[in-house]
C-alpha cells in the first residue's frame, strides 16, 4: 500500500502545482496573469521535480500511467501492480485539480471565458487534427519514457580509509540524493519547450483525464463543456509512446 499511497500523494502534488501554474497564468486578477508559455513550462517542470523528490522512496515516483505502462512493458514493474498504480494516480490527479479550483475559486468566478477555465484543468490542441495531435503526445511521451528507462544512476561508491582490523576498505554510496529528481524535471522542461506547442504536452493520461473529470464534477460557475471528443488523445497518445519507448529499450538492451 505504501507504493500506491506514494503515487496518490505524488500525483496530487504534480497536479496541484502544475494546474496551479496554469491557473496563475490564465485566470484574471492573479499575480501571474499573462506571463506565458515559458512560465507554464517551468512550472510544470518544477511540479514534476517536487513530486518525484517527495515520493521516489515510497513508490518510484511514476506519477504517470504511461510511465507505469512503459515500466511494465520493459519488465521493471510487475503487471499485477499496474492497476493499483493507475488508480492511485487518477485519484491523486482528481484531488490535485480540485485543490487548484479551491485555491483559485475567486479567480474562476472573475473569469468569463469557459475555455480558459477548462484550460486550467486539461489540455487542448492548438490545431485540432486528432491523428497528428495523438502523434505529438506519443512523441513527447516517447522521449520521456525512453529517457527514464535509459537514465544512468549518478551514484558511485566512495572508498573510505581502511579501519584498523578490517581486511578491506569500507565503501559508502555517494549520489545526488534528493536532487536526483532534478533531471526528470529538466527532461519535462525540455519536452514542454520543444514539443509542447501542438497539444500542450499532457504526456500523462492522469494529468489530463483526472483534471478533466474534476472539471466535470466541480461546481464551477460559468464553465463550458469538457471537450470529451478530444479526451482520448492525451490518454492513447502517451500510452502508445510509452510502449514504443519500452520496446526500443528492450531491443537495444
Amino acid at each position: 500500500m505504501e507504493k500506491y499511497l506514494g503515487e496518490f500523494l505524488g500525483t496530487t502534488l504534480l497536479i496541484l502545482l502544475g494546474c496551479g501554474v496554469n491557473a496563475n497564468v490564465s485566470l484574471p486578477l492573479t499575480k501571474g496573469q499573462g506571463s506565458g508559455w515559458i512560465v507554464i513550462s517551468f512550472g510544470w517542470a518544477m511540479a514534476v521535480f517536487v513530486a518525484v523528490w517527495c515520493v521516489t522512496d515510497m513508490s518510484g515516483a511514476h506519477i504517470n500511467p504511461a510511465v507505469s505502462v512503459g515500466l511494465a512493458v520493459s519488465g521493471e514493474l510487475p503487471w499485477a501492480e499496474l492497476p493499483g498504480y493507475v488508480i492511485a494516480q487518477m485519484l491523486g490527479a482528481i484531488l490535485g485539480a480540485s485543490l487548484v479550483w479551491l485555491v483559485h475559486r475567486d479567480h474562476f468566478a472573475a473569469c468569463d471565458d469557459p475555455g480558459a477555465k477548462l484550460g486550467v484543468f486539461s489540455t487542448a490542441p492548438a490545431i485540432r487534427n486528432y491523428p497528428l495531435n495523438a502523434l505529438a503526445e506519443a512523441a513527447g511521451t516517447f522521449v520521456l519514457v525512453l529517457a527514464v528507462l535509459l537514465a544512468v544512476d549518478p551514484s558511485f561508491d566512495f572508498p573510505s580509509p581502511i579501519t584498523p582490523g578490517a581486511e578491506e576498505p569500507v565503501t559508502a554510496e555517494v549520489g545526488l540524493g534528493a536532487l536526483g529528481a532534478l533531471p526528470v524535471g529538466l527532461l519535462v522542461l525540455a519536452i514542454g519547450l520543444c514539443l509542447g506547442g501542438p497539444t500542450g504536452y499532457a504526456i500523462n493520461p492522469a494529468r489530463d483525464l483526472g483534471p478533466r473529470i474534476a472539471h466535470a464534477i466541480l461546481p464551477i460557475a460559468g464553465k463550458g463543456d469538457n471537450d470529451w471528443p478530444y479526451a482520448w488523445v492525451p490518454v492513447v497518445g502517451p500510452i502508445a509512446g510509452a510502449v514504443v519507448a519500452a520496446l526500443v529499450v528492450k531491443m537495444i538492451g
